[in-house]
């Protein structure tokens, strides 16, 4: 399949290219370098630098290629920088998704996976979330997600578009032979601000409240190993249907405290790993961890990679290898 994938240059969207090239298929990533790497990308993608949001260089990227199905990546993705900026968050997320729903529909493709997220769901009061928990964000970021969703759902009943949404949790690690990471500038996602503190890039890290509704006071998340999440994506592209709109969770089920994560950084990388309690963040539910029955049962997925030591092993063995991330190109 002819396959364009948006965000390709991030951290998400380059392990996917890779296995949609390791697949066979004909990939053409577009990416802005926003927050991309191009030297994140498969050398056997073809590589364009623009902004979903440019509908008639899109149209006719989509056109020329050929291209039948679209993965959509590009996106903001901070919680506490929407907070702070969330215009940002509706003309990049929003704005952009509709642009390119509008230069699809230019192209003919009809083919969509969308890359949504467990911050749609808000703070559930269920231990368990599944794909019928009332979705009702918390944060900018959140809000702007769910709102890519209902453009997404709207477009599929007037134009007959095949989409999918992936609503998944937190995402981590790398992979396994340490050449493709996760390296965002600035880092806020957990384990990487962890491994930071090891490699003396931080002198600690903070765990944003320790007064939760949790078993060690620590918000508690779901990791998803990148990979599993990569192979999600290309299950959902082979599953969409003209017409009809789907969302399925993508996490492991199993929740981890902040704590826990630190305990087991400092076990996989035998370091001391300092720490720090701190107040708070505005926008952080206290628990969040997800049922993927649905999407095991219809598409056949299954997490391969669910350990968080394994987790933490393959993004320890990135920042070991990248201490400064991807070089520029």
């Amino acid at each position: 399949m002819r396959i364009l994938v948006t965000g390709g240059a991030g951290y998400i969207g380059s392990h996917t290219v890779r296995v949609l090239c390791n697949r066979g298929h004909q990939v053409t990533v577009l990416d802005n370098l926003s927050a991309g790497h191009k030297a994140a990308v498969d050398p056997r993608a073809t590589f364009v630098k623009a902004d979903i949001a440019e509908r008639e260089k899109v149209s006719a990227l989509l056109t020329k290629s050929q291209i039948e199905g679209v993965i959509h990546f590009a996106a903001s993705l901070s919680v506490a920088e929407s907070v702070r900026d969330p215009l940002k968050y509706w003309r990049n997320n929003v704005a952009g998704t509709v642009e390119l729903l509008a230069a699809m529909g230019d192209a003919s493709v009809k083919r969509l996976v969308f890359s949504s997220t467990a911050a749609t769901y808000g703070t559930p009061d269920v231990p368990s979330i599944s794909e019928e928990t009332p979705q009702s964000p918390i944060n900018p970021y959140g809000h702007s997600k769910l709102a890519m969703e209902r453009s997404i759902q709207d477009t599929v009943i007037a134009h007959q578009l095949g989409a999918i949404s992936l609503r998944y949790f937190n995402a981590a690690g790398a992979a396994a032979d340490g050449s493709l990471g996760e390296d965002h500038r600035p880092e806020e996602h957990l384990i990487p601000v962890i491994l930071e503190v090891a490699l003396k890039k931080r002198e600690h890290i903070k765990i944003f409240g320790t007064d939760f509704p949790t078993a060690d006071g620590t918000c508690v998340r779901d990791f998803i190993h990148v990979d599993d999440l990569a192979e999600a994506h290309v299950l959902a592209l082979e599953a969409t249907s003209p017409g009809k709109y789907r969302a399925y969770n993508v996490a492991t089920g199993i929740g981890h405290s902040v704590r826990e994560v630190i305990e087991e950084a400092r076990r996989v990388t035998g370091l001391p790993i300092a720490s720090i309690d701190a107040p708070r963040r505005e926008g952080d539910p206290p628990v969040l961890v997800a049922n993927s029955q649905r999407l095991m049962s219809e598409l056949g997925w299954k997490p391969q990679l669910a350990e968080l030591s394994h987790i933490i092993e393959t993004a320890w063995r990135w920042m070991q290898q990248h201490p400064q991330g991807y070089e520029p190109t």
